[in-house]
């Protein structure tokens, strides 16, 4: 009887160590900095920034005039988006911004660290960021 009870314990911590990540990124964040990892591009003041990450695994949002969604998986400390599309309205003031974070965004997996309020994601090869804040 021991031996059944210590199986069905080390199957269910087998199974939820298996189970994939349990971080969520649902709700709403603002953006802080982009760009190259080294030296990030600070996002642009008195301009509305947001990216929402909801339970259906689907992102949308705003970083400065045009709007975009798409998909996103975690698995472990990997977040992978798909499918990302956008509007395409001429916007002089934030068409750099937009560019570079649909860009890195845009289907790809990026390395992600979330530390209290704050969401890094990054390029596998460590070349550029996005840097998020939760609103």
């Amino acid at each position: 009887m021991k031996k059944i009870y210590f199986l069905i314990i080390a199957l269910v911590v087998l199974l939820s160590a298996c189970s994939g990540s349990s971080v969520s990124l649902e709700g709403e964040w603002k953006l802080v900095s982009y760009g190259d990892s080294a030296n990030p591009t600070s996002a642009l003041q008195d301009i509305e920034t947001s990216i929402n990450y909801n339970q259906h695994h689907q992102i949308n949002g705003d970083i400065g005039c045009n709007v975009f969604n798409g998909d996103y998986q975690i698995i472990d400390d990997l977040i992978t988006f798909t499918s990302i599309n956008s509007t395409k309205m001429y916007c002089k003031d934030t068409g750099y911004q937009e560019t570079v974070v649909l860009n890195i965004l845009s289907e790809q997996t990026l390395n992600f660290e979330l530390s209290g309020n704050q969401l890094t994601l990054t390029t596998q090869d460590g070349s550029s960021v996005i840097v998020l804040e939760r609103k």
